[in-house]
């Protein structure tokens, strides 16, 4: 059977566990539970004394315990744990005991045991002597009855505290919390690699917890896409850049640094991580596509957004870029040129980037180098103009996006040597400067480099050519059986254009007039011969006679130029020969002077003596004058010249006995050898001087290469008598020379041999010939004005040569020039057509060759500038100038021009101003570079007034303006263009003085002789002025627009009135003129005015007799700012009393009436008449600062802080508030007092003021319509305490 425990055991099971004991045994479940109930009780305690909670969280501390204390008790019913379950009505009580105790401790109940507090205790003594016991009673807390016992440590919830003026607002300045991006303004762009860019956002006093920002499309800068980043990505980024910036860059290195980096040591002031405030910090923003970033928000831990510096916006654009562009595909032999050719060249150049585009090139000709600066590339200007209309957005846009521009490059190759063009740097508008590289080595030794961002080139000289040691005048003798040397000389080569090809022609030569046969196998012939190596000079061995041309030379890239001597004749040289000359012992000799002839003398019979005689000419004269008188012998046996030794000679023997001959001469004889020349003709003419008695004959031999004949004139009548000696046969066609020498003289008396040295004769057959150079498509220049061309002659003759020339333009005036080379230059400087039309040489004139006679000049016409058709410009026929829209100033314009020449341009111009002496005074001269036919030239707007622009000066490639320095645009020539810069408005307060006004008056002037309040304007009547008044106090401000017609206004703003006191602010927030334009910069100093606004001077009586509230004294507030003056009357008696303090009392010493009649404030200001008053006993009002808490608010440098005044009572109230000091201690007192204010006339039962000022606001007195606590006391109440 089972026992009665059993059975009840049966019918009323155990409730088991919610947590089955296999996972928590129940001891453990209860020994967890009842830890976690200690914890929370504990917590609740030290929250319950905490001193930081007793007044300002009380509330919310109350409802939270309420419902932790719940939920504890709920669960514990929840988990039926054993020894600790209990019935609903148990756990309903446990419940409501603890709420009641929660009540207690945190304020959420409040008991009124009839208790007073010290406060209340204390008695008010009134006029009549009585005290005045409070009758209220006061609640009471369970904090009443704990502080008596904590020693000081817990304040009771009423100690030292006022029931009618409960709570304080205590606002605290908390370090400002600002994120700025791009703290450094420096340019952002987006290279190809890596493809992204990390944004610098400097923080301060905030611990980041994400930021959103923005960013839009270069083209459609309205559209925004919103980006949020976290925290967790800020880290990431940040710690990419630190590694980014510890990894040495590979391409820094000393060299590379130069004048353009000067600029980039300072750019990371701020953003050095070194260098930031124990405040400041640093994240980056990873951007990787173009556009304008705007930063929108910034949260620090607390979720309390950071306040943004502006301007939080960054345009990001495409990194520019720059390359040559080849046109067509580049070899080695295409970079290869030739000196002498057309050698201008346009390198193809792409500039992609946001315009304006700033490009530096350098270029380096044989190792000298020179910089240059182009600026102001971009796209066609012309499609801007048409949508300047469409608003500044789209043109702001529209300039942001990239482009990119083909431009060329005009080189010039004409020097010889290496030439190497690089591009060092482009800059784009928004100045983000990309380096494409460093300057490469220059080419060497021929070689060509090619990159994209270098071109080189070498440029070779063109081979010359000419005979050596020979020419017309002076053949090659050959001797017969043997063979000559023909040099053949090639000058100013390049062995990179070594072999050279050099085309040489044979003609034989031709039959003579002596009847003489010349070999017939002697054939034309042409060939090509070929240089050996790096060798400069050509042998040839001829052993035919004939004359050898040279045709032309060609090297390996370049055709060269053929120089005089061109031909070169090879003669053959006869055996010597002799001839008698009769009994006057003269020799004529054959051969190739000087000749030495050797001869035996015999005397009689005396033993034969061998003697030599040297001659210089081909005769000679051998004069016996022997010592001792006989006969005498004379016998020729050899003979020599300069090519043969000692030929033996058969001649005769001469026998003779010697006699003085007679004299005769040449004319204007001396004793040294004589030549004479023959150009045309089959004579030559000679002038004789005779002496004797006339008339005489005179005998002549000619002496010629192959022959000698005798030749007399006979009948001469007169001392002196020109001859014509006839040339030899074989000499009138091919020349040469020939010797004439006088035999003997007769005159009427006698005949007598001569011997006087002969003339030798040169018989020219060619004639000098001048032409110019080149083929008739080569015979042409194009020079700059002013250089001095160089025009290629090629002359034969014998120099000097006289040239005579003339330009076609002008074939009256005849030139001339003296040339000393065959191959010499005429140098000219002027354009036009030059020709040839006469030329002797040294001997004879000459001949032109008719076909290449002539030679062009061309200047290559300097650069000029216009106005593009695009300007908007009216031309002003008086001046010369045209004249542009006027403009306002400091707003950006520009003026299109279109330039003709070789780019890059350089610009000089003049800029002018007037002044204000009347005249015109420079300003500046600076000179702009473009390398676009099409450029926009920027306009002077920054200082107001007439500008006037006028262009100097204009170069390009063809004339650099470091060359042409003086080439100076004629005045009547120049681009004249003028615009009027219109003055921007602006407007200012005279002073700064503050302005005092009272509560409902109109913002108008009080004293119109005062300077206080006067606004200075300049610019055109009539002016358009926004003015903001705001309230500070209030927070309110109020905007309004007046017109004024003259330089000088007053402050004058009728309908708007004081509708409160407290700091007012006065700000100018723009004017307008006539010109419509932007006002100008406004001086923060003098741009705003502070009024000070009063309360309207008031009393207002703490008691009526009708209705006294506290004691028989009639006691007043007095509002506004000391002192008062007021009027008062008793028993209609009037009265006026000067009151330096408030309260006033008035002692009624008499019965009667009281009647306040008037009061005035600031030294008589703001009078109020006051009505009669009458009271009755109503209840003190009372007044709480934030609902009667302590509140401690934190708040930002430039935010506000709300205070909140509960006023209890009967409306109107009249309260007083001040704004203590902050306590260096938490909880402890508070500090001096700051300021004090009095508040009157309020309708409602709540009151705000907000305030960016730091401190504690408390309530120091509070009135409404019929009483005003805290009561006044007289001087017996003061001497009762």
């Amino acid at each position: 059977m089972q026992g009665p425990a059993s059975k009840q055991a049966t019918l009323q099971p155990k409730a088991k566990p919610l947590i089955p004991e296999k996972y928590l045994d129940v001891p453990s479940q209860r020994l967890y539970y009842l830890s976690l109930g200690a914890l929370c009780q504990g917590i609740k305690v030290f929250e319950f004394l905490w001193p930081l909670n007793w007044n300002d969280n009380r509330l919310a501390l109350c409802r939270k315990w309420i419902v932790v204390d719940f939920l504890l008790v709920a669960v514990l019913a929840m988990l039926r744990i054993p020894r600790l379950t209990y019935s609903k009505a148990t756990i309903f009580l446990f419940i409501s005991l603890i709420w009641f105790l929660d009540g207690l401790m945190f304020g959420g109940i409040s008991l009124n045991i009839g208790s007073q507090s010290k406060s209340s205790r204390v008695s008010h003594r009134g006029a009549s002597g009585a005290f005045e016991i409070p009758s209220a009673a006061e609640s009471f807390s369970l904090l009443d009855v704990f502080a008596p016992l904590s020693f000081g440590i817990i304040q009771g919830s009423h100690t030292g505290r006022d029931q009618h003026l409960l709570g304080q607002h205590t606002v605290r300045m908390s370090p400002i919390s600002t994120a700025h991006l791009n703290p450094d303004a420096n340019n952002f762009c987006i290279a190809q690699h890596p493809g992204y860019i990390l944004l610098p956002v400097l923080l301060n006093n905030t611990n980041v917890a994400g930021l959103k920002y923005s960013i839009s499309p270069l083209n459609t800068p309205t559209q925004k896409t919103i980006v949020d980043v976290s925290a967790k990505h800020l880290e990431q980024n940040r710690q990419e850049f630190l590694k980014l910036t510890s990894a040495p860059s590979p391409q820094t290195s000393p060299d590379d640094e130069d004048e353009y980096d000067d600029e980039d040591d300072e750019e990371d002031a701020k953003t050095n991580p070194s260098t930031l405030q124990k405040s400041q910090s640093l994240v980056y923003i990873r951007i990787s596509h173009p556009g304008v970033i705007r930063l929108e928000q910034v949260l620090d831990g607390a979720h309390t957004e950071a306040r943004l510096v502006q301007p939080s916006e960054v345009v990001v654009v495409p990194c520019p870029l720059v390359s040559f562009v080849d046109t067509t595909e580049q070899t080695d032999s295409d970079a290869v040129r030739c000196a002498g050719q057309d050698n201008n060249l346009n390198l193809m150049i792409d500039v992609s980037g946001v315009p304006p585009l700033s490009l530096r090139w350098l270029k380096t000709i044989n190792g000298k180098r020179e910089q240059f600066l182009v600026e102001g590339i971009e796209g066609d200007h012309r499609s801007d103009s048409s949508d300047e209309g469409a608003g500044s957005h789209a043109v702001s846009a529209k300039r942001l996006v990239p482009q990119i521009v083909k431009i060329p490059l005009s080189i010039s190759l004409n020097e010889p040597g290496t030439h190497l063009y690089a591009l060092e740097e482009v800059v784009d508008g928004q100045g983000n400067v990309i380096r494409v590289g460093t300057e490469p080595a220059a080419a060497e030794g021929g070689t060509v480099n090619k990159t994209k961002t270098t071109r080189s080139f070498v440029v070779l000289r063109q081979p010359l050519v000419s005979f050596k040691n020979c020419n017309p005048q002076h053949p090659r003798p050959l001797l017969l059986g043997s063979e000559t040397e023909l040099e053949i000389s090639t000058m100013e080569t390049d062995k990179f254009d070594a072999p050279w090809e050099i085309t040489l022609r044979y003609q034989p030569p031709q039959e003579p007039l002596d009847g003489s046969k010349v070999d017939s196998k002697l054939k034309p012939w042409k060939k090509v011969l070929k240089t050996q190596g790096n060798k400069g000079d050509t042998l040839i061995r001829a052993s035919t006679p004939g004359e050898y041309r040279i045709v032309g030379i060609k090297g390996k890239h370049c055709v060269g130029q053929v120089l005089a001597p061109d031909t070169c004749s090879s003669v053959i040289n006869d055996f010597l020969s002799s001839g008698d000359t009769g009994v006057s012992a003269s020799l004529i000799l054959h051969g190739t002077p000087p000749f030495q002839v050797h001869y035996k003398m015999q005397r009689d019979s005396e033993p034969p003596q061998e003697r030599s005689q040297t001659f210089a000419n081909s005769r000679g004269e051998l004069t016996l004058r022997p010592d001792k008188s006989g006969h005498y012998a004379f016998t020729f046996v050899a003979m020599s010249d300069a090519n043969y030794r000692k030929v033996e000679l058969k001649g005769p023997s001469i026998e003779q006995t010697v006699h003085p001959l007679a004299s005769a001469d040449f004319a204007d004889s001396v004793p040294n050898r004589k030549t004479a020349s023959s150009c045309a003709g089959d004579t030559v003419d000679f002038d004789i001087d005779l002496r004797g008695t006339g008339p005489w004959d005179v005998e002549f031999q000619i002496i010629g290469p192959k022959s000698s004949d005798n030749f007399r004139v006979t009948g001469i009548t007169t001392p002196r008598k020109r001859v014509q000696i006839p040339i030899p046969k074989d000499l009138q066609k091919n020349g040469g020379m020939f010797e004439v020498a006088l035999i003997s003289a007769e005159d009427s008396y006698c005949k007598r041999p001569v011997s006087v040295p002969g003339i030798i004769v040169n018989v020219k057959r060619t004639w000098p010939i001048a032409q110019f150079y080149g083929k008739p498509e080569q015979r042409c220049i194009t020079i700059t004005e002013g250089e001095q061309a160089n025009l290629p002659l090629r002359l034969t003759g014998d120099g000097p040569w006289r040239l005579r020339y003339r330009l076609k333009n002008d074939e009256e005036k005849i030139l001339r020039a003296t040339l000393h080379s065959p191959n010499d230059n005429l140098k000219v400087t002027e354009k036009g057509t030059y020709e040839i039309i006469g030329i002797d040489d040294i001997l004879c004139p000459g001949s032109i060759v008719a076909d290449a006679a002539t030679y062009q000049v061309d200047w290559i016409p300097r650069p000029s500038a216009k106005l593009s058709p695009s300007t908007v410009a009216q031309y002003d026929s008086y001046n010369g100038s045209y004249v542009l829209p006027p403009i306002c100033e400091g707003v950006s314009d520009h003026v299109d021009l279109d330039l003709t020449g070789r780019p890059p341009f350089q610009i000089m111009y003049n800029i002018a101003q007037d002044s204000e002496a009347g005249g015109t005074k420079l300003v500046g001269q600076p000179t702009f570079n473009s390398i676009q036919p099409h450029t926009r030239f920027q306009l002077q707007t920054s200082t107001s007034g007439r500008m006037y622009y006028e262009v100097k000066q204009i170069g390009d490639a063809a004339y650099p303006l470091t060359k042409h320095k003086t080439a100076i645009i004629p005045r009547s020539e120049r681009l004249l263009f003028e615009q009027q810069v219109m003055k921007r408005p602006s407007v200012q307060f005279k002073n700064r003085n503050r302005m005092t006004y009272c509560q409902n008056d109109a913002l108008t002037p009080l004293d119109p002789s005062s300077n206080d309040g006067i606004l200075l304007f300049e610019g055109t009547p009539p002016f358009t002025l926004t003015l903001t008044v705001k309230d500070v106090a209030a927070s309110h401000p109020e905007s309004q627009t007046i017109e004024v017609h003259d330089h000088i206004w007053k402050l004058s703003l009728p309908s708007y009135q004081f509708k409160s006191i407290g700091p007012y602010l006065v700000i100018i927030e723009s004017v307008t003129d006539a010109s419509n334009c932007a006002q100008s910069a406004l001086d923060p100093m003098f741009s705003s005015i502070w009024i000070d606004v009063a309360e309207t001077a008031a009393i207002i009586p703490f008691e009526r007799r009708e209705d006294i509230c506290v004691g028989d004294v009639a006691q007043f507030q007095l509002e506004g700012i000391p002192p008062w003056t007021v009027g008062y009357a008793i028993n209609k008696k009037v009265y006026s009393q000067e009151v330096k303090t408030s309260p006033f009392s008035l002692l009624q010493s008499q019965p009667g009436e009281l009647a306040i009649t008037s009061i005035a404030h600031q030294q008589k200001m703001c009078k109020a008449s006051v009505a009669d008053l009458k009271f009755t006993v109503h209840s003190l009002p009372s007044a709480q600062v934030g609902h009667g808490k302590r509140i401690i608010q934190d708040i930002h440098e430039g935010d506000q802080a709300e205070i909140l005044f509960t006023l209890i009572g009967e409306p109107p109230f009249t309260f007083t508030y001040q704004r203590s000091e902050l306590s260096p201690k938490k909880g402890g007192k508070a500090g001096k007092v700051l300021e004090t204010h009095t508040v009157s006339r309020v309708m409602t039962h709540e009151y705000s003021i907000f305030s960016a000022l730091e401190g504690t606001w408390t309530v120091t007195s509070i009135s409404d319509r019929y009483c005003r606590y805290p009561p006044p006391q007289t001087e017996l109440d003061e001497k009762a305490h």
